[in-house]
């Protein structure tokens, strides 16, 4: 293993007058807006700001799942929210999440509007209000449960940990690495046995629990997600890669994908999402190129 450069910590962390890494600029200790902006609402009760990432594509699939089985009511508007330009930092953003991260769901229908933050508050928040995707049975809903907490739990020694030091960190620190690396690899091999013996995370039926891991746990053993599908070895995992193709090939799943990304194949590119024509009319191959921000 590689000697690690010394560091000794101090009495007192300041934050560093020059931040390194890719997410330097949007970086820092403390929370609050940073600039007055409100908001776009449009004529839908729900409207959703977000960012197609796995966090923010777990909505979005719900979203296009409740209206496949025809709940009108979940009919919804999605704003772009560009998390590198700081854009969850508007004064409109910081008061429907004072968290400032993607995604929040805001529910017109009620008044006052309701708010609801967390990816996966928002998806147990929707299999409530419309009565889908969440077992009523006790022993399967707790199941369920357990799975969707599992993620949230998990996902950062992924995200925010694996990921990081893996493909964003300024400098490649073996330590670092091996650390996540292996918990990754935990992590799924926990997930590959027990989709051995189960169809979906709460058993036979699909839930908000398997819309929370695939976006993250899907992409990863399809190589996708940190081009780091040979490092892992993710091709091992084949129970997870049986249930993640069998979720990729249902069309909700493909269109909730789509939403709000904005990188990857023109085609998959659906920057705003209004009406359900916008798949077929809005994707970034129809649309002129978007004019570059001052």
């Amino acid at each position: 293993m590689t000697e690690p450069t010394a560091y000794t910590p101090p009495k007192i962390w300041r934050a560093p007058a020059q931040p390194e890494g890719r997410f330097a600029n949007i970086n820092r200790p403390t929370a609050g807006a940073t600039h007055q902006k409100e908001l776009p609402v449009g004529r839908h009760p729900l409207q959703l700001y977000s960012l197609g990432t796995p966090n923010g594509v777990k909505v979005t699939v719900m979203l296009e799942e409740l209206l496949a089985l025809g709940h009108a009511g979940a009919e919804y508007d999605a704003w772009l929210v560009r998390i590198n330009q700081g854009e969850q930092f508007a004064s409109g953003f910081v008061a429907a999440n004072p968290n400032s991260k993607i995604p929040v769901l805001v529910d017109h229908s009620v008044s006052p509007p309701l708010r609801v933050f967390e990816s996966g508050a928002i998806l147990v928040y929707l299999a409530e209000k419309f009565g889908a995707f969440l077992p009523t049975e006790p022993r399967q809903r707790a199941e369920c449960m357990a799975w969707l907490f599992w993620q949230m739990g998990s996902a950062p020694f992924l995200g925010g940990g694996f990921g990081h030091f893996y493909a964003y960190a300024p400098a490649k620190i073996e330590y670092a690495i091996d650390r996540y690396a292996m918990e990754v690899k935990r992590q799924l091999d926990v997930l590959d046995q027990h989709l051995a013996h189960h169809e979906y995370l709460a058993g036979a039926d699909y839930t908000i629990a398997d819309m929370a891991v695939w976006p993250w746990y899907g992409t990863m053993v399809k190589g996708q997600l940190y081009e780091a599908g040979e490092f892992l070895q993710v091709q091992e995992y084949t129970h997870v890669l049986r249930w993640t193709d069998q979720i990729a090939q249902r069309p909700a799943a493909q269109r909730g994908r789509m939403v709000n990304r904005v990188w990857g194949q023109p085609s998959s590119q659906l920057h705003e999402r209004h009406e359900a024509s916008d798949f077929d009319t809005k994707t970034q191959d129809k649309l002129a190129p978007e004019p570059p921000k001052p």
